[in-house]
């Protein structure tokens, strides 16, 4: 049975596209058929962060407004031929764009993939409706801020009134060091603040900004998306330790560089 997983959260800039993004690529690398549907609309920017922004021809619009097939909207990813973006339109062209017809388009993807993956809008406005009404489970990106984590508490509280088999968080963007030093919440702290199924911890690195180099270059960042992955497909929960680098000797003096930059 496919599995319809929204990706969402209650403050923008958490980094919920490029979770998104990378989850995609774990999965189709573990061998799934994976779809990536942006409902982002108007401030879409799945296509770009794959990087397949000029291969777009149609969007979901196109879909809705029966320009197009589902298939003749979808574009494969240049690396793994197991994956493929749906992207959003730019502009707000229709107002047919409903949770029905949203719902109908997830629905009909489901049945050609393992994975439905849906880039929800950040907020709880009308955007974020229409994407949790299609899923049957939910991904909550927060960052280990104490404004993200109390917005990210709002969204899980509005998620319980949805029937989803599933609802779990992830933590982006932490940074051991700082959190060693007492300067950042620590991932304990924040599970005993939302009550929720911790589902991945991942390090705040540069290279997580590029998702096309994730598939390419192993990095710590790597390794807690592929731990998120598989907690996902498998139900493992084997969390990312970003604080193991910082600690000893060598992590102190690590501590001490990075404070530097």
């Amino acid at each position: 049975m496919s599995r319809k997983i929204v990706v969402t959260s209650g403050k923008g800039g958490v980094g919920k596209t490029t979770i998104c993004a990378n989850l995609g690529i774990k999965l189709a690398n573990m061998g799934q058929k994976v779809v990536m549907l942006d409902l982002d609309i108007g401030l879409n920017n799945l296509d770009v962060v794959m990087g397949i922004e000029n291969k777009v021809v149609y969007d979901i619009a196109d879909v809705i407004e029966g320009k197009c097939r589902i298939k003749q909207a979808l574009v494969q990813d240049l690396t793994y031929p197991s994956l493929y973006i749906l992207p959003s339109n730019k502009i707000f062209t229709t107002t047919k764009i409903n949770s029905y017809n949203i719902k109908a388009i997830v629905d009909a993807l489901a049945e050609i993939f393992d994975y439905v993956i849906i880039d929800c809008p950040a907020g709880i406005d009308s955007g974020f409706h229409r994407a949790v009404y299609s899923a049957s489970e939910a991904i909550v990106v927060c960052t280990p801020h104490i404004s993200s984590i109390r917005d990210a508490d709002k969204v899980l509280t509005i998620l319980n009134s949805y029937k989803l088999s599933s609802v779990g968080f992830v933590v982006n963007r932490v940074r051991g060091d700082l959190i060693l030093n007492g300067q950042m919440i620590d991932i304990g702290q924040i599970c005993n603040l939302l009550k929720s199924n911790l589902l991945g911890v991942i390090p705040d690195e540069d290279s997580i900004s590029m998702s096309r180099s994730m598939s390419k270059v192993q990095t710590k960042g790597g390794d807690s998306f592929e731990m998120l992955a598989k907690n996902i497909h498998f139900c493992q929960n084997k969390i990312f330790d970003c604080k193991s680098q910082y600690k000893g000797f060598f992590g102190a003096f690590r501590r001490k560089i990075r404070s530097k930059c």
